[in-house]
């Protein structure tokens, strides 16, 4: 009997078969065998056999996610395909069912040898695995640009290393958090993978200046996540019960939310609905955006719509054979018509589909802005931190407060901010708490980053919300970017908000090495692309996809700009693919979930009845999960205490591993530990400043608003560091 029922998925594409698919068959069993992927054992562990392999039909897969594929390029994806689910086979029997960390660490350190993105492979494999790879490798990126070749061997490296996260969660006996298993799910799950061969069979390659941009990413990162939350519907049976695997979403949301498998089920699949969504959203109405402002070409064009359009197939055709397979849980699940090449057209299935989705779509753009919210109690954060506040704060108060009316913020049109307004935000005491040991000059820089910062994420919705001016907030933006050159004198600036910038801009980065300053930079830019993206959420009053906000949310707190700073200040004692590495990013990306969802705990009544919002995670859980706003609040609690948790798991357990791993010296230790320590000042910092500055509790609303009166059209007022902030620990390198 099953665990549980498969729910209705959203699925608006037909499915379509390449007429190709037995050719594909009897190549593919040819060439795995010749791989001595059958019948050999590894171990003395026979992997696969001729009848898994043929009831497992990889071919049919491939048939179904590439219908336009000709003869021979079925035929080289389906190679993949056959060669990734042997992999993930391969590494369950030798490595997961007894766990043997050092072992598979060993195994998946090869294999990178098997793919150069440059040069010929000079490697000997030593079993099915590192000589499927190198055949295939072989036969693949000859005919692609450089570019193409660095993102799928990184696709490639992510899908295999991240195959020990899983291994070290199974050994640990641990259980991911939602967030943290959305992020490492994108990468082990392999669909980013999927999406460059994706690119291969159109024989056309995605611009590389757009590949990389935001709107790319968030088509790639949604069809990731839809792949894998569908994978993990089928798998749950497979995974679960048989293999004892805790990488499957249904386990993961049944167990945070503490509800029965059926519901969690239900919610997975609310979360797939959500993430196609999105990707629709995207393609709609932020592709077209991005090819013109980049002035891409026909050629290029034509190469993204046909991207789009073979991820819309893979969607479809990945569905129909998870139907299918016998690898699979799928009683039921058949929905397409098995002729060869039958396209089945919009029909009645897909008319079903969307129906039965419109009213979780039509949700995101129902919430009615400034609805009153009830007093609510201070949410029950932990805090494992003691709070060190620096003896520089009041002087560093009144330095930037000065310099704020030296760069004119109070005499700006419209009147954002008042210097008492300022005064009672008094982000001097944040970073006072955030970076106790900072210098006197440190401290000062970093509270005038946090009123800029802040002045700017109130300027935009004061100024560009109420008349819906798109364009004039792209200007906007794009002259506050040139307010930060790399070389020279930035262009002169018009207005307090420019002057600001280029003035805490020149005195941040005088002393940097250019690299340093093209990060920070880097760092800055998204930062200011992100409140754009704010903008035109709340110009199509959308509530956003829940796994999308929480990753804007980083960028509109200004993360990137906080961790570049914080890492540049330990200069070059530590490499920069350290930073990259998911130890890391584990760490800083789950202190910064910590402190995003503590400000919009703190902030809700503040943003929602006072200010119009729809960027708040409480707003988004109680959209995305239809509750009421006591369990949204709980739920957002409950996720930023399981984020504080995975950031001392991350600390205790897997930094000290990272040392190991990469043989780190004693400086370069002694940086990341230091680097951890900051981010606990950080979080408890920022905690400390949220409840003690006047600006959360009921009569700090009832001073700053209690006599505004909202216009209905007003989407929002200012919203300042309590909404979406800049809080920066400065180091200056």
């Amino acid at each position: 009997m099953q665990p549980f029922q498969l729910p209705d998925f959203y699925m608006p594409y037909p499915a379509r078969l390449n007429p190709n698919l037995e050719r594909a068959r009897a190549h593919t069993k040819a060439w795995a065998h010749e791989m001595d992927m059958i019948d050999v054992p590894q171990h003395g562990t026979v992997i696969w056999t001729d009848d898994d392999l043929d009831s497992h039909d990889y071919a049919l897969l491939c048939s179904y996610t590439h219908p336009d594929a000709s003869p021979d390029d079925l035929d080289l994806v389906t190679d993949w395909y056959v060669w990734v689910f042997y992999f993930d086979d391969h590494f369950v029997e030798l490595y997961k069912r007894n766990p043997d960390v050092a072992g598979a660490k060993a195994y998946l350190d090869r294999l990178p040898l098997f793919m150069p993105v440059d040069g010929q492979i000079t490697e000997e494999p030593t079993n099915p695995v590192e000589k499927g790879l190198a055949d295939l490798w072989t036969r693949t990126v000859h005919s692609h640009s450089p570019e193409w070749r660095r993102r799928f061997a990184d696709n490639t490296k992510h899908l295999l290393d991240e195959s020990m996260w899983e291994l070290l969660n199974i050994s640990e006996g641990r259980l991911s958090n939602p967030i943290e298993y959305i992020e490492m799910r994108r990468k082990v799950g392999g669909a980013p993978w999927s999406a460059n061969l994706v690119e291969h069979v159109t024989g056309m390659e995605v611009p590389a200046r757009i590949a990389l941009t935001r709107p790319m990413g968030v088509l790639r990162d949604t069809f990731a996540d839809a792949v894998h939350l569908r994978n993990d519907l089928f798998s749950y049976e497979r995974e679960v019960l048989d293999e004892g695997e805790l990488s499957n979403g249904v386990l993961v949301l049944e167990k945070f939310l503490d509800i029965p498998t059926q519901e969690a089920a239900e919610a997975v699949n609310d979360l797939l609905t959500s993430r196609l969504h999105q990707f629709e959203h995207t393609a709609v109405t932020e592709v077209p955006a991005l090819l013109d402002e980049n002035a891409i070409d026909p050629a290029g064009r034509l190469a993204v719509l046909a991207y789009v359009k073979g991820l819309q197939d893979w969607q479809s055709g990945g569905h129909e054979w998870h139907a299918r397979s016998s690898r699979y849980m799928n009683k039921g699940a058949v929905t397409a018509n098995p002729v060869l090449g039958g396209p089945t057209g919009l029909g009645t299935n897909a008319a079903r589909s969307l129906i039965a989705t419109a009213p979780q779509r039509l949700r995101s753009y129902g919430h009615v802005p400034f609805e009153e919210v009830p007093p609510l109690p201070e949410p029950a954060l932990d805090m494992p931190y003691a709070v060190k506040v620096s003896p520089h704060w009041h002087d560093a108060k009144e330095k930037s407060v000065a310099w704020a009316r030296a760069m004119g913020l109070f005499d700006d049109v419209p009147r954002v901010w008042t210097e008492e307004k300022l005064r009672d935000y008094d982000f001097a005491l944040c970073s006072a708490g955030i970076d106790p040991d900072a210098t006197p000059e440190e401290l000062e820089i970093s509270a005038m980053w946090l009123t800029w910062g802040t002045y700017g994420d109130d300027y935009y919705p004061a100024v560009f919300g109420r008349t819906l001016d798109m364009p004039a907030a792209k200007v906007a933006t794009d002259r506050l970017k040139r307010m930060m050159p790399l070389d020279g004198e930035p262009v002169a600036p018009v207005s307090p908000m420019e002057r600001g910038l280029a003035d805490v801009w020149q005195r941040t980065t005088a002393p940097m090495p250019p690299d340093n300053r093209r990060q920070l930079r880097h760092a800055i830019d998204l930062m200011l692309d992100s409140w754009v993206w704010e903008l035109k959420n709340q110009h199509e009053n959308r509530v956003p996809d829940p796994v999308d906000y929480v990753e804007m949310r980083r960028s509109t707190f200004g993360s990137d700009l906080t961790m570049s700073l914080a890492r540049l200040g330990h200069g070059r004692l530590v490499p920069e693919e350290i930073y990259r590495t998911r130890t890391i990013r584990n760490i800083e990306n789950s202190a910064i979930d910590y402190a995003t969802l503590l400000n919009d705990l703190f902030s809700y009544r503040k943003e929602i009845q006072f200010e119009g919002e729809v960027h708040n995670m409480v707003l988004v859980v109680r959209n995305f999960l239809d509750v009421d706003l006591e369990r949204a609040y709980a739920v957002t609690t409950d996720l930023a205490n399981a984020r504080l948790k995975q950031f001392q798991h991350a600390v205790g357990i897997e930094l000290p591993a990272l040392f190991e791993e990469f043989d780190l010296g004693p400086e370069a230790r002694d940086a990341l530990t230091a680097h951890a320590a900051e981010l606990e000042d950080w979080v408890a910092g920022i905690l400390h400043w949220h409840r003690e500055v006047v600006r959360y509790h009921d009569a700090d609303l009832a001073k700053h608003f209690g006599d505004r009166e909202i216009a209905p059209q007003a989407f929002r007022g200012p919203t300042g560091l309590g909404t979406k902030s800049t809080r920066i620990p400065v180091k200056n390198g």
